[in-house]
């Protein structure tokens, strides 16, 4: 096998337990979002992926209760580390922190002119402030910690706001995952029914994003209405 592979790996004690991942279809698998088939590029479980070694049947059922390959590698993806190849992680970052300052843009203003911060100024607070981009979360989950840390060194005023939602028990388990994401959520609250009902503050320029995946898992059946706006 060669080197430029994405690994998915596990230790237990002295033994390891690698599988060769998709980057993209792993990360999502782990957060259920994508079918293991489409995780793992051979579905076999090795001690060393880079050497084409597979992993001893006899330690897998010692420490896994079971010799199932899929079994195996389901597990180790789950719980053990991505380990990406460099070029893979850069673009992963990138994607991430595109993503974060493009949220920036869209909904910061300078206090001292009232007007937007350029893309650039943005990315240079970003370097100058040593933030780091975590290239397996969501890059709306991340917004919140990124602000706090570039607000020492840049003047940015970021409006929240605070929305009701309520989500029909059809696709209420499915869209809370999601809702969980975009911000924090203030009320939470499981109906008789099995809808669901609650509050959540998001940064405002996610506002819209956030209406368009509701409608994507709801089908455009849900009730929002946003009820406070803040002013930071």
């Amino acid at each position: 096998m060669t080197e430029h592979i994405n690994i998915a790996r596990l230790k237990k004690g002295s033994d390891v337990f690698e599988v060769v991942i998709n980057p993209d279809k792993a990360i999502d698998f782990r957060q259920g979002k994508a079918n293991f088939e489409d995780a793992v590029v051979y579905p076999k479980v090795f001690s060393d992926a880079k050497k084409g070694m597979l992993a001893s049947e006899q330690r897998m059922n010692a420490l896994f209760n079971t010799v199932d390959q899929v079994e195996v590698a389901k597990i180790v993806i789950k719980q053990g580390e991505i380990q990406l190849t460099s070029e893979y992680r850069q673009k992963l970052l990138e994607q991430k922190k595109r993503r974060i300052i493009d949220i920036i843009h869209r909904n910061a203003i300078d206090p001292r002119t009232n007007t937007p911060h350029p893309v650039t100024r943005i990315e240079t607070a970003i370097q100058e402030a040593k933030i780091k981009i975590d290239e397996f979360r969501q890059p709306e989950a991340q917004v919140d910690e990124v602000l706090k840390k570039l607000r020492i060194i840049l003047p940015i005023k970021f409006v929240k706001k605070e929305i009701d939602i309520r989500v029909p028990a059809l696709s209420a388990a499915k869209s809370y995952s999601q809702i969980k994401i975009f911000g924090k959520i203030l009320k939470d609250e499981w109906l008789s029914d099995g809808s669901w009902h609650g509050i959540i503050e998001i940064p405002g320029g996610l506002e819209q994003d956030f209406y368009d995946k509701l409608n994507s898992l709801t089908k455009g059946d849900n009730q929002v209405k946003v009820i406070k706006v803040i002013g930071e």
